[in-house]
């Protein structure tokens, strides 16, 4: 009988294993699918501080960041190489970010460059970044190109985030789970792949394990780190947890010989889609490199439920935009694109904490595009949860309970 149950192998899934192993807990994952088989595959990777706005998710992605670096052996930020800053940071605008083999992660310690396309967004930008108050580093029209040479010209400005970085996804979720087991034991950490979870056992009126197509599993606890499908795993336990799927599409280009692309760059218009409400299509110019040679190009949000429908107006409209912000992207071919549905909340934020109406149920999901870069921190705080100790951080804004006040 394991301490902790985790429903869900995705990124947030497994960093919720891994610290609970790590505090000394035995952990059984399981999923009726593949690690990371369902919105941590269909990722790019991000994460980042910059899109944040100040307030609990902002703390969290703060939090988050420390721990990727220490769980990639990059230690403060930019150690992994030349990432931490430029200009008025120190260091070199043109370097871009290290590539930091330690973690097994891919982690790049790159940064990200916000333009924007007139100085009324730019104002606007660089008034977010005053607030948010981490590091960062307004950049002049003119020394733009200095943090990205092949960058269309005629933008306003922009500004430089030494702290954002990016993972490869997949490696991260299978790379933690595996790090528990390897380091705390297989039986504090096992993994149960093809299993899925179908009911809840109760002792009175406590969670105590899960019932599943392979049978029941008792636990201590159980952890849903479901993702878009947090929402059915919480009614199971009668509890209301209103996550939605938010569809996005990633053009995958040929590899490209040279690093075209240094930095994650998008356009401001990216961080009011993250903001936005909207069920209908929302795209931005998100662009950015792998240290593989592909380009990534995102991003676009819509609530179609899980249709998988490739879109081709927008993959044509990501394209476009990718190239206006990239002119030299054009004379390369897209190779492939791919869609993943991203869980969605309401108010944004995720949902983490122990769930009152269902005593011995912990949630870790509703992180909508976040949860890459999200995952160490909410594993952390989990962790923390169940081990009996006080979390880092209030997890009050976060209370799985808080849409039932919306309900009544």
């Amino acid at each position: 009988m394991p301490d902790v149950v985790v429903v869900g192998a995705g990124v947030v899934g497994a960093a919720c294993a891994y610290y609970a192993a790590r505090a000394g807990l035995d952990v059984v994952v399981v999923d009726r699918g593949a690690v990371a088989g369902g919105t941590t595959g269909a990722g790019e990777g991000n994460i980042l501080v910059s899109d944040k706005e100040p307030g609990p998710e902002l703390d969290l992605a703060l939090l988050s960041n420390r721990l990727w670096r220490d769980l990639a052996g990059a230690g403060p930020t930019g150690a992994a190489g030349g990432g931490a800053g430029a200009g008025k940071a120190g260091g070199d605008p043109a370097a871009g970010g290290g590539f930091e083999q330690g973690g097994g992660f891919e982690f790049e310690a790159k940064g990200g460059l916000v333009v924007a396309e007139t100085d009324e967004v730019l104002a606007a930008l660089t008034d977010l970044a005053a607030k948010q108050g981490v590091e960062h580093v307004a950049v002049a029209p003119g020394e733009l190109g200095d943090y990205e040479p092949h960058l269309a010209k005629g933008l306003a400005g922009g500004v430089f985030y030494p702290q954002d970085a990016q993972v490869q996804p997949m490696l991260a979720a299978a790379g933690l789970i595996r790090r528990g087991a390897e380091r705390f034991g297989h039986g504090a950490l096992m993994l149960r792949t093809g299993v899925t979870v179908t009911g809840f056992v109760r002792d009175g009126g406590r969670i105590a394990g899960v019932t599943t197509d392979h049978g029941d599993i008792l636990a201590g606890a159980v952890v849903n780190a479901a993702g878009t499908w947090g929402g059915e795993i919480a009614a199971l336990a009668g509890a209301r947890v209103p996550i939605l799927p938010r569809r996005g599409f990633v053009l995958v280009t040929e590899p490209l010989a040279g690093p075209l692309v240094r930095h994650k760059v998008y356009t401001a218009a990216y961080v009011t889609a993250v903001a936005s409400d909207s069920e209908g299509l929302e795209t931005s110019a998100v662009v950015e490199s792998t240290p593989a040679g592909p380009v990534l190009i995102g991003a676009s949000r819509e609530r179609v439920g899980f249709d998988r429908t490739v879109s081709v107006p927008v993959l044509e409209r990501l394209a476009r935009q990718a190239v206006e912000l990239f002119p030299a992207l054009a004379a390369y071919r897209a190779i492939r694109a791919y869609c993943g549905f991203r869980p969605y909340c309401p108010d944004h934020l995720p949902v983490i904490g122990e769930d009152p109406r269902a005593p011995g149920l912990y949630h870790a999901c509703g992180h909508e595009g976040a949860g890459i870069g999200l995952a160490p921190a909410t594993g952390h705080l989990i962790a923390q949860l169940l081990a009996g100790l006080r979390p880092d951080l209030d997890l009050t804004p976060f209370r799985p309970d808080r849409f039932a006040e919306e309900a009544s």
